[in-house]
C-alpha cells in the first residue's frame, strides 16, 4: 500500500499524532471498523477508567486489525469520540502508544455517548 500524506504548508500544523489528509493509491484493500468501545469479553462489564477503556478498544482494534492481516500502521483514519474533553491528553497518550509513527487524518469529537459508563469510542479506516 502506497499512502501520501497531505500536510500543505497553507494549513495549520497538524496537531500531535495525525495528518490532516492521508491519499491510499489504487489496487488498496480497505477495512472499515465500527466504533468499538471498552467492553470486557463477555460484552456487558467494562472498566470505569478512562485509559483501560482506551487500552481494551486500542487492543480490540488490533484484534480486528490482524483478523485482516494488517496492523496499527495501516490505519488512515480514525474518529474518536469522547464523552468530556478532560479525555483529550489521556487520548492523545493513547493513540501515540499504539499508532507509534503512524499519523492518520483523524477526527476528535466531545458529545454524550449511548451508554453513561462508556468514556470514548473510536473507528477507524485501515488500508493495505
Amino acid at each position: 500500500m502506497t499512502t501520501t500524506k497531505h500536510n500543505p504548508k497553507e494549513l495549520f500544523p497538524p496537531y500531535r499524532n495525525y495528518s490532516h489528509a492521508i491519499e491510499v493509491s489504487s489496487n488498496t484493500r480497505l477495512l472499515f471498523i465500527s466504533g468499538l468501545n471498552g467492553y470486557l469479553a463477555d460484552g456487558k462489564t467494562m472498566p470505569d477508567s478512562f485509559e483501560e477503556q482506551g487500552d481494551l478498544i486500542w487492543k480490540h482494534i488490533g484484534s480486528i486489525l490482524n483478523s485482516a492481516g494488517m496492523t496499527y500502521d495501516n490505519i488512515v483514519s480514525l474518529r474518536t469520540y469522547l464523552a468530556s474533553p478532560e479525555y483529550d491528553e489521556p487520548n492523545v497518550k493513547l493513540r501515540m502508544k499504539y499508532l507509534g509513527n503512524n499519523h492518520p487524518a483523524s477526527t476528535v469529537i466531545c458529545c454524550q455517548l449511548l451508554e453513561s459508563k462508556w468514556k470514548l469510542e473510536i473507528e477507524a479506516v485501515a488500508a493495505e
